[in-house]
């Protein structure tokens, strides 16, 4: 397959026959993308996710669902029914010409029809049969029923997310889910990968497998600083309106109103941050009073985690920041100016506003998508980085109903599965190997990386790429460290943190964070100075030796570096070159600056989670862009490695955080463009897959909350049983769905009453037991202390660093049969020490004697 601009896609010649609700389209929508051919068997009334709207022109059909036509382009469309034995031949004759079966949904269907993974494995060795769950394959939640909202309830989102409580500490607004569908983008870019390692194996072996993954536990790790401030202090966080939650509730504004109702973002930051403020204050007489806080900046040895601990001057930063904003209207705020004296500041934006933005239209964000039937094209969100090699497959509209048929089912499509094509001389399996903690290989065999990552968003990325093998040299240098420095472990260690009753007080030293361990497992770790000649010239040395050279720097530096993709070329012609920024490399904006925050108001995911206006917008309680890119970024590599293996020819990749959220709002795009409609929030409620009640409702104890979906009648019947019948479900405002959805506020304060006098908990399980979808909004210590699915899933990996110990990080939620990641990495071992692999990387490696590595130490350059 080509892309539409006539490049080479990725996935070329990959073939996928997919058989998915909403927990795995978006999967498939990536696959894709990415250019594989990818045919979605359909029952005969359809996709379900072809009922959820909203639809085009308002008007309910199979046909105008604006939610099918997002996650369903570039996809072909067969009716099949594998209950009737002459279909299900034909399923079985796609799936032995087919490279992935893409699979979610009813597990024991799929049993019966002799579709299990064994059977299939058994008859199709080479095939990938791949299957999204929601909550896995065992555990004693295995059966429990789901969706979008109960998933970001459990797996912890939630409980980080919402508005701040009141002056005394209680919270009375619930925690806010993110709108829309996120659960299933969270698990689907994560599941990706796991697809993208078996399709590296399967192109150097010819062998397939079985990946799973379960929804839960893929959400469950998405979260930023909860899970380690309680691994390893027991220190709770609670949320705050639209920044991170944090362990006291501060009083430092990171959003502020236009004159005319609309937000814009100041994100506060140590160093030049109150200098910077206080001039650009200036600029528009406004007084700062910054000037005697300026340049302060904390004692230590590390960089903090942006946003997690805000100081006097930070609040200030905010205050002084609204003062500007107030001044203006949303379109004419001068958010630009402050980027370009390097203020972390930009607009919340709507999905509609970022359309009308030249940036990413030069970027391939997005792209007119023609439907012929209707004479009509509409704006798509079709791209995700951009690479000097393969675009974004943008394809056909999504298919109409069996569009297909005729061309799925004809003699020549898909002739017989070849062999396998001949890989790069440099990707062949080893003789003899890899193996990993689990007895079993990895699945990127002979792959290292010349780490320049910093931060979750990049970094994080490399963190995924360790567990599936690669050799992953992370590279500091002391004058300018990654965010090593929080979550520390205890004083006391793992028998002080087993024996807590509260938080405890940390080892303030930067090789005892628990979040730099949790974001840097399983790689080396070196220390360069690359701003000295001598420097920069063993980087280039270490580039020589590499495949893949990942950075997530302010676009430029590389280039000032000498180490820019031509350079690297030069250096290794079959390079993969991975670059991260907030905004992208190319464009008008290939300077501005963003951390997560940042990027999520301009992406448009800030504005887009909250209650209905006016309130304000909640946001979300962390970094979610830079987990959202970690992942992106992930896939962007671990595809141009499918890709290399395949031509012998590397690339550039320029990816950013905002496209990885930008990607997300597809369906509220192609709304304002097919139907003229801005976005509206609208809380923890359920619009277009109408369910009542659906939300987050209060439970016993302090703030503790479950969330309730019902979507049809036998669910709304089985919560009455539960509650006793009460007298309110009798009431005739809430005899029809339709009813109750009218009703929804009446509906929610009387559901209010009854969930307030039940344990969370002990209510869930009634629910579920009677098939209604029920989560309780999880904290860290809910998942990490009481959550049984979890445990059994072994979702956390503990893993031994030298000096930290050994701690719990978070295991890669996709599961191989044949190939297993191992969040220990190659190294089995935890995140690095600073410089603790010098002595392997530059002896070993480079061939460096004893004596040259101590001289590069005396002077300052390793």
């Amino acid at each position: 397959m080509q892309s539409n601009s006539g490049t080479e896609t990725y996935l070329d010649g990959v073939r996928v026959v997919e058989m998915a609700d909403e927990q795995a389209e978006y999967c498939g929508l990536l696959l894709a993308g990415l250019g594989a051919e990818v045919v979605k068997v359909e029952p005969r009334d359809g996709a379900p996710t072809r009922a959820i709207g909203p639809f085009y022109e308002d008007v309910p059909d199979p046909e105008r669902s604006l939610h099918f036509w997002t996650h369903n382009r570039a996809k072909r469309s067969l009716v099949l029914d594998p209950e009737v034995a002459a279909e299900r031949e034909a399923l079985l004759g796609l799936l032995a010409r087919a490279d992935v079966f893409l699979v979610s949904g009813n597990r024991e269907q799929l049993d019966r029809l002799g579709l299990s993974s064994d059977e299939l494995a058994a008859r199709f060795p080479h095939l990938i049969v791949a299957r999204m769950s929601p909550f896995g394959d065992t555990g004693p939640w295995k059966d429990y029923k789901a969706s979008d909202l109960v998933h970001l309830a459990l797996g912890g989102p939630m409980m980080n997310c919402g508005y701040d409580p009141r002056p005394d500490g209680e919270y009375d607004t619930p925690p806010i889910a993110g709108q829309l569908w996120h659960a299933y983008y969270i698990a689907g870019e994560q599941f990706a990968m796991g697809i993208l390692g078996a399709l590296i194996h399967q192109r150097r072996t010819g062998r397939g497998q079985y990946v799973s993954c379960a929804v839960h536990d893929a959400v469950s790790k998405n979260t930023e600083l909860d899970l380690m401030n309680w691994v390893m202090r027991r220190a709770p966080l609670f949320r705050q309106t639209c920044r991170h939650a944090a362990e006291k509730v501060s009083v430092a504004p990171f959003i502020a109103n236009t004159k005319d109702g609309r937000w814009i973002m100041t994100f506060p930051f140590r160093g030049k941050g109150a200098s910077l403020m206080g001039d650009f204050a200036a600029k528009y007489g406004i007084p700062s009073n910054l000037d005697a806080e300026a340049d302060k900046v904390k004692a230590g040895g590390g960089r903090e985690i942006p946003g997690s601990n805000p100081e006097l001057s930070e609040v200030l930063v905010g205050e002084v920041g609204g003062r500007i904003w107030r001044k203006f209207l949303f379109d004419d705020a001068p958010w630009r100016e402050g980027q370009e004296i390097g203020l972390l500041t930009a607009p919340l934006r709507k999905p509609h506003d970022n359309v009308a933005d030249a940036h990413w239209w030069e970027r391939k964000t997005y792209a007119e998508v023609d439907h012929p039937e209707l004479g009509k094209s509409f704006t798509y969100v079709t791209g995700k980085w951009l690479s000097t090699a393969s675009d974004w497959v943008v394809g056909r509209r999504a298919p109409l109903l069996d569009e297909d048929r005729a061309e799925v089912l004809a003699d020549g499509f898909w002739p017989a599965r070849p062999a396998m094509a001949k890989v790069a001389a440099s990707a062949a399996a080893p003789a003899e190997p890899r193996l990993s903690a689990r007895g079993k290989p990895f699945p990127l065999q002979g792959v290292r990386i010349c780490d320049f990552t910093w931060f979750l968003a990049s970094a994080g990325a490399m963190r995924f790429l360790a567990a599936f093998g690669a050799e992953s040299i992370k590279i500091e240098w002391k004058g300018n460290p990654d965010t090593r420095m929080g979550a520390f472990a205890p004083v006391g260690g793992r028998e002080a943190r087993r024996n807590a009753t509260g938080p405890l007080p940390g080892i303030v030293d930067e090789n005892m964070g628990g979040q730099f361990n949790n974001k840097n497992p399983g790689k080396l770790g070196i220390s360069l100075n690359v701003r000295h000649p001598e420097g920069m010239e063993i980087a280039r040395r270490i580039v020589g030796i590499s495949d893949i050279v990942a950075e997530g720097f302010s676009p430029g530096v590389m280039d000032k570096w000498g180490l820019g993709y031509d350079a690297l070329r030069q250096i290794r012609e079959d390079i993969i070159y991975v670059q991260q920024s907030g905004m992208g490399s190319k464009g008008r904006y290939g300077r501005f600056r963003a951390l997560g925050p940042i990027a999520g108001a301009l992406a448009g995911t800030s504005e887009m989670s909250g209650l209905p206006e006016p309130a304000m917008p909640a946001g979300w309680g962390y970094s979610y862009l830079d987990w959202m890119g970690a992942y992106s970024m992930a896939v962007a590599t671990m595809a141009a490695i499918f890709q290399r293996d395949r031509t012998g020819k590397g690339q550039h990749i320029d990816a950013s955080q905002c496209e990885s959220g930008i990607f997300l709002t597809g369906v509220p795009t192609l709304d304002w463009s097919a139907n003229g409609r801005e976005w509206r929030r609208f809380g923890n409620r359920s619009p277009y897959k109408p369910a009542a009640p659906h939300g987050a409702y209060r439970c016993q104890g302090t703030d503790r909350w479950l969330t309730i979906a019902c979507f049809g009648e036998a669910e709304w019947q089985a919560l009455v049983r539960v509650a006793g019948d009460p007298d309110w479900a009798r009431d005739p405002r809430f005899a029809t769905l339709a009813a109750r959805l009218a009703h929804q506020d009446t509906l929610d304060k009387a559901i209010s009453g009854w969930t307030a006098q039940w344990d969370a908990y002990a209510l869930m399980h009634a629910l579920q037991g009677a098939g209604v979808a029920a989560g309780v909004c999880q904290t860290a210590e809910d998942r990490c202390d009481h959550d049984p699915q979890l445990a059994a899933l072994e979702w956390l990996t503990e893993v031994t660093g030298t000096k930290i110990g050994t701690w719990p990080v978070a295991e890669v939620p996709v599961k191989l049969s044949e190939t297993p990641t191992w969040i220990g990495g190659p190294t089995n071992r935890g995140a690095p020490c600073y410089g603790e692999d010098n002595e392997y990387v530059y002896g070993d490696l480079l061939g460096m004697s004893s004596g040259e590595i101590g001289r590069l130490v005396d002077q300052g350059i390793i």
